[in-house]
């Protein structure tokens, strides 16, 4: 199916979608600094999580729900399958691979997904109160 925006449309749209410091991610990270829960954003370590709770050795992964294929709420893309359906595929083999990466180096993984976020941040916050003390 044809992309039904130009070029300059479509460079603009997606120039707008960020990896790193996405709403869910400032949110979040504003709780624990104002919470004064030792964490560090988007840490240098391999598998790539988004946020570090120190005291606990807890990688946490913040989730899109279209991007990683959230089992509550993805919904297929309608159009341009051919396009999305392996990248979406592919982004979930990789966090797979990345989640058995941490374990095996000693971390507490954390999956989180951007729906729990907006739905119910209080029980997300307590979630990670848990595993940041």
């Amino acid at each position: 199916m044809a992309d039904n925006l130009t070029t300059e449309q479509r460079t603009k749209c997606m120039s707008n979608i960020r990896s790193k410091w996405t709403d869910q991610e400032k949110k979040i990270h504003s709780y624990l600094k104002a919470n004064k829960i030792k964490h560090q954003m988007h840490p240098a370590l391999s598998g790539s999580p988004d946020l570090l709770l120190k005291n606990t050795n807890t990688a946490i992964f913040l989730h899109g729900c279209f991007w990683h294929k959230c089992p509550k709420c993805y919904k297929e893309p309608k159009s341009n399958k051919e396009y999305w359906l392996p990248k979406i595929e592919n982004n979930v083999k990789r966090d797979r691979k990345n989640v058995k990466l941490l374990k095996s180096e000693g971390f507490l993984i954390l999956k989180v997904w951007e729906h729990q976020i907006k739905k119910d941040f209080d029980k997300v916050l307590r979630k990670l109160v848990k595993n940041g003390i």
